[in-house]
């Protein structure tokens, strides 16, 4: 748990401060000297009686109280002097900037886990160990550097990293880019991203506090927690992006079922992110990029102007927005006409408006404004300025440092000369904007944001099932998978539709059932996983001998314990499934059926329970959608049915949370239906 002596302290000791700089414990020191800490600083070294001009003290019992507790000394030593702060100190907050831990061995494990256990017996507050420290306004007790100056406007940054922390800062720093707060937490012994992210939801204050947050994690250890509040940021009017790192064997595990291969822990983290509203960034550049367009006002559309002297990086920044789905429109009529009139012979403003190189500041200035005001169809606008050396921009950049703070429309500036034109971009960063460097950077930092849904509502909306069906069915179930019959009940008690079938044991009940169903049918083998690969299914069979004669053959295939009998139907093949992940709950799946999933893979994920609007949404950002529409007189499918029944498999979820993995596929939809042909479920007690 967070607390004011972990985050404005009256009071820090340093335990293993010194006077070589060069140690974790001596900068750390320096860095909470130069930053004018304000309360009573201590430290604690048993060799000296004073370190850099601060009186040490070489037993923790000679200590007075103190609020916060930093420790820089060797992983053993550290459970006596937490001990002896916590019993005798009254300290509630401690940053263990020491390795050692559960990183590094079981025996480092055990070790944290007591050096956890008495800060909790005083509901103390605990970064780290094995990290980097901890920035705020209130004390810079961190042990590496770059150092921002820090802002109230600038951004929150919680790491799971502390060397990617650093790199990071140094990234943004020179872009611009201001920070706020920043918080390594290393081990996550006592608290991680999650909870400091908790912490700022909490004790929000949209007034004072910073409305753009940066979160890197390489696990996830809470991300219902995750999910809640990050979420609950945006709506109070947040921005958060965040990188997770290790993904890359998130789909090497085994599966039994198309969604068991299809979803992972990194689909789930996908999931999550889209439906918290978090943009998920995949290294430092891209999070960097994308936390400096969240320090300008929101894009509202996806039409954008691209304002420059140079044709290249415009061809290259219009590539970047349209690969992202945004418009860089035509812009043309009697405004555009009067613009044209005000510029040097040979400029466009078709979009890109290109002014030329010998463009001057006062027509930057000209072009900004009528974006601005006149050409309602804008949304936002991009200014790409640079220099070949021949004279100062200094003007240009000031134009532009104005503009971006008056215009009523984002304005997102590229400056590529940090040779040519350094002073005058020192300048332009010294006023409080950010640049960026990269057209191509930028543009896909606006799409990524742009493309990120808002996060999901509070409370999801699901339709009703029969609970009472579902859990006695459940209930009286093994673990494993459910028998055909017991597959069936579970649909119809959720609502969803499905063939009807029967499963036949013996060659004459075979024909009898077929009969009852009406010819033709479709014969499937029970047992076997993929029914196709050995010759399980057989289609449009349509009298007694073909029945008898399939039958005989099937039930000689390896595994199959009956054989399952539908009627035949038409239509698209869809897909939809789910997977429990452990940690984050069932995903659910969504896309086209059959074959497509094994072939396209191309399906649309999200954490349940999902609403019939989430679903719809889902649907539609497939990449095969347009064969849902319909295409080249084709029927298509009827999304609202096939959304309805995605939604009601979540609400079977939540009525019977021991499913581990089902698969509907496929599932048969048109205009007037969508139909669950093959169903299998499997749950796990």
């Amino acid at each position: 748990m967070i607390n004011k002596q972990l985050t404005n302290p009256k009071s820090i000791v340093v335990v293993g401060g010194s006077s070589d700089i060069h140690k974790p414990g001596g900068k750390v020191l320096k860095n909470i000297i130069d930053g004018q800490f304000g309360g009573d600083l201590y430290v604690m070294n048993p060799k000296m009686d004073e370190v850099q001009g601060i009186k040490s003290y070489k037993d923790p019992r000679d200590l007075p109280e103190v609020d916060l507790a930093i420790i820089a000394i060797a992983a053993k030593h550290t459970l006596p002097v937490v001990e002896t702060l916590t019993q005798e100190k009254n300290t509630k907050a401690f940053i263990i900037l020491s390795a050692g831990f559960s990183e590094e061995s079981e025996e480092g494990a055990q070790l944290e886990a007591k050096v956890v256990e008495a800060i909790n017996k005083v509901d103390g507050a605990l970064i780290g160990p094995n990290c980097v420290g901890l920035l705020t306004p209130h004390h810079h007790s961190i042990f590496t550097e770059p150092i921002p100056e820090l802002d109230p406007k600038g951004v929150d940054f919680i790491s799971g990293s502390g060397a990617t922390a650093v790199f990071i800062l140094e990234s943004g720093i020179p872009k611009g880019l201001k920070f706020s707060s920043v918080f390594s937490v290393g081990n996550s012994a006592q608290m991680g991203v999650e909870e400091v992210l908790k912490h700022m939801d909490e004790n929000f204050d949209p007034q004072k506090d910073s409305k753009v947050k940066l979160l890197y994690l390489e696990t996830i250890n809470k991300p219902q927690m995750l999910l809640k509040h990050a979420s609950s940021l945006i709506r109070k009017g947040c921005r958060i992006a965040a990188v997770k790192a290790g993904a890359s064997d998130a789909g090497s595990r085994a599966a039994s079922s198309h969604t068991g291969a299809l979803a992972s822990s990194d689909a789930a983290v996908d999931a999550l992110f889209r439906k918290a509203g978090i943009v998920r960034c995949y290294g430092r550049e891209e999070l960097i990029n994308v936390a400096s367009v969240f320090m300008h006002p929101e894009l509202k559309g996806k039409n954008i102007a691209i304002i420059t002297h140079a044709g290249g990086p415009a061809v290259m920044l219009t590539d970047a927005l349209s690969n992202g789905g945004l418009n860089v429109p035509a812009i043309e009529g009697a405004k555009a006409d009067e613009l044209k009139e005000q510029l040097f012979p040979g400029s466009s403003v078709a979009n890109p408006i290109d002014f030329l190189a010998t463009g001057t500041a006062e027509q930057l200035g000209t072009i900004i404004d009528y974006v601005d005001k006149e050409f309602d169809h804008i949304d936002g606008m991009v200014v790409i300025f640079g220099t070949p050396g021949l004279f100062p921009i200094f003007d240009a950049y000031r134009v532009l440092d104005e503009k971006i703070k008056t215009s009523q429309k984002p304005i997102y500036p590229v400056l590529p000369s940090p040779l040519m034109a350094q002073e005058e971009t020192k300048e332009f960063l010294s006023k409080g904007n950010v640049n960026f460097p990269d057209e191509v950077n930028l543009g896909r930092a606006i799409t990524q944001v742009y493309n990120t849904p808002a996060p999901s509502p509070e409370k999801t909306e699901i339709p009703s099932v029969d609970d009472k069906m579902i859990r006695a069915i459940i209930d009286k179930s093994d673990s494993g998978y459910l028998k055909p019959e017991d597959v069936q009940e579970l649909l119809d008690a959720a609502g969803i539709k499905r063939a009807g079938e029967a499963v036949a044991t013996e060659k004459s009940e075979a024909v009898q059932k077929a009969k009852n169903l009406g010819y033709p049918v479709v014969m499937k083998v029970v047992g076997p996983v993929h029914k196709s690969d050995v010759g399980g299914v057989v289609l449009n069979v349509d009298k007694d001998e073909t029945v008898e004669k399939e039958f005989n053959r099937m039930m000689q295939i390896e595994d199959t314990t009956g054989i399952l009998m539908q009627p035949m139907l038409s239509g698209t093949e869809l897909f939809a499934g789910a997977k429990y992940e452990p940690k984050f709950g069932h995903m659910v799946l969504c896309g086209l059926g059959g074959i497509f999933i094994e072939v396209l893979k191309d399906v649309k994920n999200a954490i349940a329970p999902v609403s019939v609007e989430e679903a719809l949404n889902m649907i539609r950002g497939l990449k095969s959608y347009k064969l849902i529409e319909g295409v080249r007189g084709e029927e298509g499918v009827n999304e609202d049915l096939f959304a309805e029944t995605v939604s009601r498999l979540s609400a079977l979820l939540k009525a019977a949370p021991e499913i581990q993995e089902l698969d509907l596929n496929p599932l048969l939809g048109t205009q007037k239906h969508v139909t669950a042909v093959d169903a299998r479920i499997r749950i796990e007690k």
